[in-house]
């Protein structure tokens, strides 16, 4: 592409948070904005937002957001003249950039030939050498035979990684301790190179142990000019996903840090780069050494931090390139200010083996003062069709220590409910001594929690207020229990004011409440009590004296199918509490005689990969019985009881509603 390109209206092939941080930018520059959803977006944000939304097919992505045809069609139906792709789906898609240019539209991203060079790692480190950038000692051959790569890895050593070629986010990668190992491990990651990327080729790479990921942001323009807007680190992984990055990237000596940024700008330039892109390396603290991973071609989801320390707004200069502008700053005018983090929110329960959750969002209530870039709202639906993050929470500050502790303070007021999400566990992260002190790496998680990781509850003391919320919330401060019913008691003795009565819905024995003017008390089953004067709920907050102390809390008190939720702030940060009224409590019990403990029903929805049994297999407890994909995920649903399998209801490839039946077993201790 070169010279100006005139458009007005750009299609945002994507959805969620990134199509609406594409349409802040759009607004910026007076261009119109195209939402295409599909039928399980309907209703999300971005496509109201929209100054032009179409319908382009199914809930799943291949017939939807993976559609380059419905796509294409949609940019013609409203008129559009250009095409961002956001990141994911068909972002890295040179096919995809190559069929958009064809139809005359303008592509906002780089040249399709700059794509698919770098989308193969292989390509893309044999480019990175040609440049003078360093990478990782390995194979990358088209040799594939196994005796090849086999001779090919003793030559190596261990531990080194098998990784695909056309691979990323972790999948198709093995690592190999014992060169025993390396023939399964080179037949399995070929496996899941083909399944995931459609290409069985992988490559053989030397494994740093307790390496850093570091990247590189870069900018080109159509006239080539290339510079570089800093590095970020993204270490902090699970299964090479990131948690939390970034910028700049800390403890990183300057003079390497200044050949990382040098060797990312003639990357680019010898590939003729335009728009945003990502080089990212790995960096080996103990050698003081970097290697060239990989160039992502596209705007990177934590494009945030680098925007919160330069000042540089991205999508805006992408839409500036790709109409043909030429960049209006130099290397010497891009300038540093401060540390910037970012979070991850993900729809998932991580002491939970990382489930994903999905459901209505029936409470959202984000911190305020800090950057949140969302796809949802309260009375969203997160679906079990698309990745699991929602939203990515951005904090900056003048230094790191600043901004860790704004990241806290900020996850500590984000209340949210319906779904469970991952901010305690990226909180336990945040203020864990190895990331403050920069001792994590790229597979450090199992070193910050050997023993896993269980999710705070409230203490005792805490407990108590949120049964104070609660009562709050059903009888107010001033009214007569006679004014209410619930969970009131009207046997308290003669002269002294009714009782309520609160479950915990983990334990037996309630909490009780009494008071109903400015002095509430409540008593722990164990007799611990504690009393709050001029207590209120009002504005999502609990507030009043403690000891004559004024204390305010955070506190939303949400209602749940069988219970009520306290969402309440809390030294340790937000819990979230499920109490019982006594008329719960009644239901609870007469509906608990339906057992069906031999049943083994979908934890959410999802598609069946596998069903692993047969009827007639006599199964134990925690046998795997059913694969479920939901989210990019498998789920390996367990046996709930020891027995024989009588009844199967789904078959791989069914997609099954949340809590619908998929195993019945006859229990061991019938047979």
């Amino acid at each position: 592409m070169a010279g100006e390109m005139s458009f007005t209206r750009v299609l945002i092939a994507n959805r969620g948070e990134i199509a609406r941080r594409i349409q802040r930018g759009c607004r910026k520059l007076g261009l119109e904005s195209v939402a295409v959803f599909s039928d399980a977006d309907r209703d999300a944000p971005f496509v109201a937002e929209a100054d032009h939304a179409v319908c382009i097919g199914g809930a799943a992505p291949s017939d939807s957001y993976l559609s380059v045809e419905a796509i294409l069609e949609a940019a013609r139906a409203t008129g559009a003249g250009a095409v961002h792709p956001g990141y994911g789906f068909l972002s890295e898609n040179a096919g995809f950039a190559a069929a958009v240019e064809a139809a005359g539209l303008v592509f906002i991203g780089p040249e399709p030939d700059a794509i698919a060079r770098m989308g193969s790692k292989i390509e893309a480190k044999a480019a990175a050498e040609a440049a003078g950038v360093p990478v990782l000692p390995g194979y990358r051959g088209e040799d594939q035979s196994d005796a090849r790569l086999l001779q090919e890895a003793k030559a190596l050593g261990t531990p080194f990684l098998v990784k695909a070629s056309a691979g990323g986010g972790g999948r198709g990668m093995r690592l190999v301790s014992d060169l025993g190992d390396a023939p399964e491990a080179i037949a399995s990651a070929r496996a899941e190179a083909q399944s995931a990327f459609g290409d069985p080729a992988v490559f053989l790479e030397r494994y740093a142990p307790r390496a850093r990921h570091v990247e590189i942001q870069v900018l080109g323009d159509t006239h080539g000019t290339v510079l570089h807007l800093g590095d970020r680190d993204c270490s902090l992984q699970r299964n090479h996903q990131k948690l939390i990055e970034e910028a700049p990237a800390a403890d990183l000596p300057e003079a390497v840090r200044d050949r990382m940024r040098a060797a990312a700008v003639r990357l680019a330039q010898a590939i003729g780069y335009r728009s945003a892109g990502t080089v990212e390396y790995l960096y080996d603290p103990g050698r003081g050494e970097y290697y060239f991973l990989e160039m992502n071609t596209r705007l990177q989801v934590e494009h945030p931090v680098t925007e919160a320390i330069t000042g540089i707004d991205l999508v805006e200069w992408q839409l500036r390139i790709a109409r043909g502008e030429r960049l209006a700053l130099t290397q010497g005018d891009v300038q540093f200010d401060g540390h910037a983090i970012e979070i991850r929110v993900a729809a998932e329960k991580p002491a939970e083996n990382f489930r994903p959750e999905t459901g209505e969002i029936t409470l959202w209530a984000p911190p305020a003062g800090v950057r949140l870039d969302t796809g949802v709202e309260a009375g969203s639906v997160v679906s079990h069709h698309y990745d699991s993050m929602i939203a990515k929470l951005i904090v900056h500050a003048p230094d790191r220590a600043g901004a860790i502790r704004r990241a806290i303070t900020a996850i500590d007021a984000f209340a949210v409910g319906g779904v469970g999400l991952n901010l305690a566990y990226q909180r336990a992260l945040l203020a864990h001594p190895d990331f403050q002190a920069f001792r994590h790496h790229t597979s450090g998680l199992p070193e910050m929690f050997p023993g896993g990781w269980t999710e705070p509850s409230a203490d005792s003391r805490d407990m108590a207020l949120a049964a104070m919320a609660l009562h709050l919330r059903l009888v107010p401060a001033g009214a007569s229990p006679w004014e209410s019913l619930g969970s009131w008691r009207l046997t308290a003795p003669a002269g002294q004011p009714g009782a309520a009565f609160y479950w915990d819905t983990t334990k037996d024995d309630p909490i009780r409440v009494s008071g109903s003017g400015p002095v509430l008390t409540a008593i722990q089953p164990d007799g611990q009590t504690i009393t709050v004067e001029s207590a209120v709920l009002t504005g999502g907050r609990l507030s009043g004296r403690i000891d004559g102390v004024p204390f305010s809390r955070i506190a939303y008190v949400v209602r749940a199918p069988s219970h009520w939720r306290v969402h309440l702030q809390t030294p340790a940060g937000m819990t979230a509490t499920d109490l019982r009224t006594l008329e719960d409590q009644h239901l609870q019990r007469a509906t608990s005689g339906s057992g069906v403990a031999d049943l083994l029903s979908a934890p959410m929805p999802g598609a069946v990969a596998e069903v692993r049994v047969a009827l007639g297999d006599r199964v134990k407890a925690g046998d795997t019985l059913v694969v479920l994909e939901a989210m990019k995920l498998l789920q390996s649903l367990p046996a709930p009881v020891a027995g024989v399998v009588t009844e199967i209801y789904c078959a791989p490839g069914d997609t099954v509603a949340g809590h619908a039946p998929l195993i019945k077993l006859d229990p061991e201790e019938n047979t």
